[in-house]
């Protein structure tokens, strides 16, 4: 009978998870097989150490923070201004967000991971300034568009302030109106 392995995924995903929730000391083999309830001996039916997992998860997190955002933006269409707001909410959708700060409190420490953070802005960015180009045509206000907006959805939810009479969505959506605003 032939002995039933716990997908490759399930480890990616629990990793992720442990990375968001702990950063990643909290990636650990034992605690990872622990919560998806199996012997650690699985793991290396799929990966040959720690940093083979944590290698993965920054792939699988760069591809849905990237490639699977854009592809799901332009798939449904719309005017720069609708894509820019779908690309953010998807980009900086809870499960993703949490995702993403604790990888950019990594890359703080470790300079691969901080490359790899580099390039997934980049990429970022670069799709931010197409979608901001359609509306504005000076370069330079592109580019300071795009990092308030970069700016504004990272820094959003560390900022712990009352906006009077507005709520936070109503001021959101004010900036997301001005920044693709000609």
């Amino acid at each position: 009978m032939a002995v039933v392995r716990t997908p490759r995924a399930r480890w990616i995903e629990e990793g992720l998870r442990a990375l968001s929730q702990g950063g990643p000391a909290a990636v650990r083999i034992e605690s990872l097989a622990k919560r998806l309830g199996v012997s650690k001996g699985g793991f290396y039916g799929h990966f040959d150490d720690r940093s083979a997992l944590l290698e993965e998860m920054l792939d699988v997190w760069e591809h849905r923070s990237t490639a699977e955002v854009i592809e799901g933006v332009e798939r449904k269409g719309g005017d720069a201004m609708t894509k820019g707001r779908r690309a953010a909410a998807l980009t900086f959708s809870d499960e993703l967000l949490t995702i993403d700060l604790a990888v950019r409190d990594w890359a703080r420490h470790e300079r691969p991971v901080a490359d790899r953070l580099r390039r997934v802005d980049e990429r970022r960015m670069g799709y931010l300034r197409s979608l901001l180009a359609e509306s504005c045509t000076d370069e330079g206000e592109v580019e300071a568009r795009c990092l308030i907006a970069f700016s504004v959805a990272i820094g959003n939810r560390l900022i712990d302030v009352d906006h009077g009479a507005r709520s936070r969505a109503e001021v959101l959506d004010s900036i997301s109106g001005w920044l693709f605003t000609p």
